[in-house]
């Protein structure tokens, strides 16, 4: 299948459309927490920015569907707006019930440039979800919180993959239909704002760090003790190549993050193996 054709556009389009499930996140069967459970819930320290960064992205993908003229199109990122605004209602009705102190926090002004803002999301949205495949993984490996929950959440964690398989194929759509150099650039303009995602998040984390918030996951006792670098990294991996499995071989799969991430894991490797080995060296 030719990327950029009208083929590949209804695949994209048409089967994140039909793979759309309905629920209601008020409805949810939300398990009941008690002591340390509930004390693991609450001791999170970030469900507040998550709040606020779903509520945004349900605005920002809704605005841009605004701008498209392709009906097919703009229904399926309308639809994606629709999950994104879904999702804080998820977390809202996840911090009512269990009493968690998180602000509902007013959202800025959306910026002019729509478009930009929409690939800045795409783009931190595939950091974001390799990311919290290993998060997910590690936390329900761990029994961090009961299964129910898990199994609540499992239906968050798949939405947003499809969530980025929609995207990067958009966005080679695009990318095919301009021509051949910015086809053949595709690989540059994703590390470009790949780059940019993790720059944001690099900043956001020092301004966390010196307004004195502590977002270590591992401070929330999500990992088990000795769980490092390589196992997080394994976990990434290992949950992302299961979520991408179900879809269509024809498409795109988000696949930068996991080549960094597979990468870094087997230099990780490397490691222990090269100071062994020079450790048996005779002096």
């Amino acid at each position: 299948m030719k990327i950029g054709s009208e083929e590949h556009k209804e695949l994209f389009c048409r089967g994140f459309i039909a793979s759309h499930v309905e629920y209601d996140p008020e409805r949810l069967p939300w398990p009941e927490l008690a002591g340390e459970y509930l004390a693991r819930m609450r001791a999170v320290p970030y469900w507040e920015e998550v709040f606020y960064a779903e509520r945004r992205a349900g605005m920002v993908v809704r605005a841009f569907a605004e701008t498209l003229s392709d009906p097919l199109m703009r229904e399926a990122v309308d639809l994606q707006g629709l999950e994104e605004s879904r999702h804080a209602r998820l977390i809202r009705a996840m911090i009512r019930r269990y009493g968690i102190a998180a602000e509902e926090k007013p959202v800025a002004r959306l910026p002019d440039d729509i478009r930009t803002a929409f690939l800045d999301f795409g783009y931190g949205e595939c950091v974001d979800s390799f990311v919290g495949f290993g998060a997910f993984k590690a936390a329900r490996d761990g029994g961090f919180l009961p299964e129910g929950i898990f199994a609540l959440f499992d239906t968050f964690m798949q939405e947003e993959t499809r969530h980025i398989v929609f995207f990067v194929n958009w966005m080679a759509y695009q990318e095919a239909r301009k021509g051949p150099v910015a086809n053949a650039l595709r690989g540059v303009t994703s590390a470009w704002y790949h780059g940019r995602a993790v720059a944001n998040h690099l900043r956001h984390a020092r301004k966390e760090a010196k307004g004195g918030r502590n977002f270590s996951a591992a401070q929330a006792g999500i990992f088990p003790d000795g769980f490092g670098a390589a196992g997080f990294l394994g976990d990434c991996l290992v949950e992302y190549r299961r979520r991408m499995a179900p879809f269509d071989p024809c498409l795109l799969r988000p696949r930068l993050m996991a080549s960094v991430g597979a990468a870094a894991l087997s230099v990780l490797r490397l490691m222990p193996a090269r100071a062994a080995k020079a450790e048996s060296k005779p002096a």
